[in-house]
């Protein structure tokens, strides 16, 4: 666990990047990934792009160990995901930020508290609860929306509320898996563009996506898959793969 914490913790300063070292991944024999090799570095912004089933969402999976590669290494600032026991994977993923399209949202809680959730999971006293929850508030515009139920709030701000639960422990990597797949396109740019200025902080971002605007408008690094395969990796790029 000592060695989880170096690289993961955020009051540790960590050197955070994301590294896959010939990844396969196969599901009965079929290959979702096919030498997979990628390196994200601090404070990085991509997207991971390519159309339905290229393995977009298996690669995101490896990266919060939600799966395993069949063959090949998965790091997280240096740390090995392959190498993790159970009990070492909820710490991970605690001092991850993973944001998810469906918000993933607790429906009983407030605004406050679903932010709050994981700084309580990690015996955060309540002082320094309210410090760090009002700072990622602050951080969506939210802030003011403390007291409000997921219910009673807009797609866009649902999405505002799971980005600030994903920042308020400081990590230094933040996970955005198809983060706009339910929202309208002027949200979906909003969401994006906020998620590039936390990259600008310092937290590496990685956002898989197949919003061809919304990739298009940013001219960012693009990293597409196809077929399990990495047939592109470049920098201000546009998202040009073929759908199908």
């Amino acid at each position: 666990m000592a060695t989880l914490e170096k690289c993961v913790s955020p009051a540790k300063k960590p050197v955070a990047m994301i590294r896959l070292q010939n990844v396969y991944k196969n599901y009965g024999g079929r290959p979702a990934l096919s030498n997979v090799n990628l390196h994200i570095a601090l404070g990085e912004f991509a997207f991971l792009v390519g159309p339905s089933g290229a393995g977009k969402s298996t690669l995101m999976r490896l990266l919060y160990r939600e799966e395993v590669p069949t063959t090949g290494n998965v790091f997280i600032g240096g740390v090995n995901l392959n190498r993790l026991h159970a009990g070492q994977i909820p710490l991970l993923r605690r001092r991850l930020g993973i944001i998810f399209q469906d918000f993933k949202l607790l429906s009983s809680q407030t605004v406050f508290n679903n932010v709050a959730y994981i700084l309580r999971a990690l015996g955060v006293d309540e002082a320094e609860v309210a410090k760090r929850v009002n700072s990622a508030l602050a951080v969506v515009n939210l802030e003011h929306k403390w007291d409000a139920y997921p219910s009673e709030l807009s797609g866009g701000e649902q999405q505002r509320v799971g980005i600030a639960r994903a920042i308020v422990n400081g990590p230094p990597v933040l996970l955005a898996d198809e983060p706009t797949g339910n929202l309208d396109p002027a949200t979906s740019l909003e969401i994006v563009q906020l998620l590039e200025r936390i990259s600008q902080r310092g937290t590496t971002v990685l956002i898989s996506t197949h919003d061809q605007p919304i990739v298009n408008a940013m001219r960012r690094r693009v990293i597409a898959l196809k077929g399990g395969e990495v047939v592109a990796d470049v920098d201000n790029g546009i998202y040009e793969l073929e759908m199908s």
